[in-house]
């Protein structure tokens, strides 16, 4: 039986020391960057929450009680919302498959189509909703379409990295064995990559509808149509009160929507 010298145990001890001190430098430095952040943002200065004191208590004396005497009105832009949200998904889904498989490590053809698919991704994710709102909007004109257009391509960025993840992560071996009983490519993608990443991939879909109906919402504010147009056109006016009302309705659409999701995540476990 062996046994560890006195030098050994220092050795073991000093290294566990200094990995100690990084650890303790590392947690230092992220919370001199969080305070640092939160002070150059306003957020640690009482005086800024005091003096909007005021203004709190105005609007809410004028956002309550809520005026839904105009809820007719917003039943056609809730469906135009959630059919952007719909569409805009789908065209993201349709997209965004090719473009993971390009930009995943173990189904990409070369690493050339690799670096520039996941290039491409990081444009596409760069681009905020709004701004891409603007640019539809002044391609294809106001409505609905540009919104799905906005809503789909800002998702390609997020929805590929995604699926490029999950395919990166199934297990090789069935793809090890597809390939050495003479499988091409596309049937190994199909008969060894995807079966495995579809619950993984039908998840990353469910969570992005959700969050794209909530985007959808503000896309009005550019003119692609919703129930954010009629948002953005109460708060022009200063009608708090039916903006409050508003605010109701797209809560209680994304608490279906939300609903809907998770039912849809349970069902395919």
């Amino acid at each position: 039986m062996s046994y560890s010298t006195p030098a050994a145990y220092d050795a073991i001890l000093s290294r566990e020391s200094r990995a100690q001190r990084w650890r303790g430098v590392v947690v230092l430095f992220v919370f001199v960057l969080i305070v640092s952040a939160m002070s150059l943002t306003g957020l640690l200065d009482p005086r800024r929450f005091a003096d909007a004191w005021p203004a709190i208590k105005q609007l809410s004396g004028e956002m309550f009680p809520p005026d839904f005497k105009r809820y007719h009105s917003w039943l056609r832009p809730l469906t135009d919302t959630l059919a952007m949200s719909i569409a805009g998904t789908a065209l993201a889904v349709v997209l965004s498959l090719p473009l993971a498989l390009l930009a995943a490590s173990n189904a990409t053809p070369n690493p050339i189509a690799y670096r520039a698919t996941r290039a491409i991704l990081n444009v596409l994710r760069s681009i905020p909703e709004l701004i891409m709102g603007i640019i539809f909007v002044a391609m294809v004109g106001f409505g609905a379409l540009p919104g799905v257009l906005a809503v789909g391509f800002h998702s390609v960025g997020m929805i590929g990295k995604f699926f490029a993840e999950s395919i990166e992560h199934v297990d090789p071996k069935p793809i090890e064995a597809a390939r050495a009983a003479g499988a091409s490519p596309l049937q190994v993608i199909f008969h060894a990559v995807l079966p495995q990443a579809l619950p993984q991939l039908a998840d990353t879909t469910i969570y992005r509808w959700e969050y794209n109906f909530r985007a959808s919402t503000v896309l009005g504010a550019v003119g692609a149509g919703g129930i954010g147009f009629e948002l953005i056109a109460a708060l022009r006016v200063l009608e708090y009160a039916q903006v409050s009302a508003i605010l109701i309705c797209i809560l209680g659409c994304v608490t279906i929507v939300d609903g809907i999701g998770a039912a849809l995540r349970k069902y395919l476990k």
